[in-house]
């Protein structure tokens, strides 16, 4: 009995989104901003994320070949909802009506009224789960589309820099970061307490680059445990993984931290640090207890933590920043000097030089751009940037999907805690 009616429920939905003919627009959907062009392969539709941003894109769009369709909110995620769920929701049924070309039994994918569909969502966290959600109901409902290179993914910038009458848009953090770098370091030169030639142009942007990669390892690591101890660790302690297995040779190495705490990281010279057994892997540890009041996290430096790409990649950077020898660095800007102690604060140092003189603009969304903005950065044929979506290799995407997008919540929490350290392009 249930079946059947999920059944007739499913059909019902199905003839409300059939399309009654290809130019037929009085069946369109009535938030759509259609385009004039009536051949698929000249129209492209824009699927925006929410009725602001919508709003701007109908205004700043070229109407001849560019049809807007905004979506409120984040639409119902398909991988785990049945067919008569998904047909119920207005966002799905008002998207598949625009597509124009059926769904499920009655799709007719040569009927698709647009051959270039870009999701334009805000660049920020909720904008990449709309994007992904939207990823998943073209995966799942219209693989043809991607098949068929018609789906693509807008790059709106997250960041406006003025200066002067002249603007440039950055797509995210990582842009910004080049662009201050590139401003800043033209006339910058870096010293070290060890005296020698200083170090200017491209020596200084490689450095300041690595010096900003480890900040932000570390900000990384500091979710599981307290960064600042594995920060000394790196510096201080000249352990290597075979080392746990001596506790004279552990034991010597938490002499050396404390040293290092009380000359450079006074704020950690009450931590308590022991040697404990590591039975599990048959050495030693490091094992720094929270405090109590929560402030300093429970930190273990064992086999598996040193045996990580992200320590790897900590060591192996700071034995590259090494090179520019003994604190206390000064950098010069003309007659400006600016000191500091840690090499890790070159990348801070190097972006607030970089910082003067700019307007900088950060976009919370899509909305807040005006329709010419949008225009230029986003929605310009001749100027913008798309991705073209792909499927390279169908049965990893399958199990992706599955995993990450299903309703199991013990293989999604598995699948997050084996890579969520692994992540190299994390905006924090």
């Amino acid at each position: 009995m249930l079946a059947a009616r999920a059944r007739d429920a499913a059909r019902k939905a199905r003839e409300m989104v059939q399309r009654k003919g290809a130019l037929d627009s009085s069946s369109l959907p009535g938030k759509l901003a259609d385009c004039q062009e009536r051949d698929p392969a000249l129209a492209e539709l824009y699927i925006v994320e929410g009725d602001s941003a919508g709003g701007s894109a109908k205004q700043g769009r070229n109407r001849k070949d560019q049809a807007i369709l905004p979506l409120r909110g984040k639409i119902l995620n398909v991988e785990k909802a049945r067919l008569e769920k998904m047909l119920s929701s207005q966002e799905i049924v008002t998207l598949i009506t625009a597509l124009g070309c059926g769904v499920e039994k009655e799709k007719e994918i040569d009927k698709i009224r647009y051959h270039r569909i870009i999701i334009m969502t805000d660049a920020d966290v909720d904008g990449s789960h709309i994007r992904t959600l939207l990823l998943t109901f073209f995966y799942r409902h219209f693989p043809e589309i991607i098949e068929r290179g018609y789906l693509y993914i807008a790059q709106p910038p997250l960041y406006r820099v003025k200066k002067g009458k002249k603007e440039l848009y950055l797509k995210n953090e990582g842009a910004l970061d080049e662009f201050l770098l590139e401003s800043a370091a033209e006339n910058l030169k870096l010293r070290s307490g060890g005296g020698g030639e200083p170090l200017v142009g491209e020596g200084l942007r490689q450095m300041t680059r690595l010096a900003t990669k480890y900040k932000r390892l570390l900000a990384v690591m500091d979710r599981r445990c307290d960064s600042r101890i594995v920060d000394a660790i790196v510096k201080a302690a000249r352990l290597s993984k075979t080392d746990l297995r001596d506790q004279m040779v552990v034991a010597k190495a938490l002499t050396r931290l404390q040293e290092y705490f009380d000359a450079y990281a006074p704020e950690l010279s009450d931590a308590v640090l022991k040697v404990a057994p590591d039975s599990e892997h048959g050495g030693f540890k490091i094992v720094a207890p929270a405090r109590a009041a929560g402030v300093r996290k429970a930190t273990e430096i064992d086999f598996e933590f040193m045996d990580s790409p992200e320590f790897a990649d900590l060591v192996a950077i700071h034995e590259r920043l090494a090179t520019l020898g003994a604190p206390p660095y000064v950098l010069e800007n003309g007659n400006e000097l600016i000191e500091f102690r840690r090499l890790e604060e070159l990348g801070e140092r190097v972006s607030e030089l970089g910082k003067k003189g700019l307007a900088i603009q950060r976009y919370k969304g899509l909305g807040e751009m005006n329709p010419e903005q949008l225009w230029e950065t986003t929605m310009d044929p001749t100027r913008r940037t798309l991705l073209q979506v792909r499927v390279e290799d169908a049965y990893e995407s399958d199990r992706l999907f599955s995993t990450l997008m299903g309703d199991l919540v013990e293989p999604r929490r598995a699948f997050i805690e084996r890579n969520a350290l692994n992540v190299r392009n994390l905006d924090v």
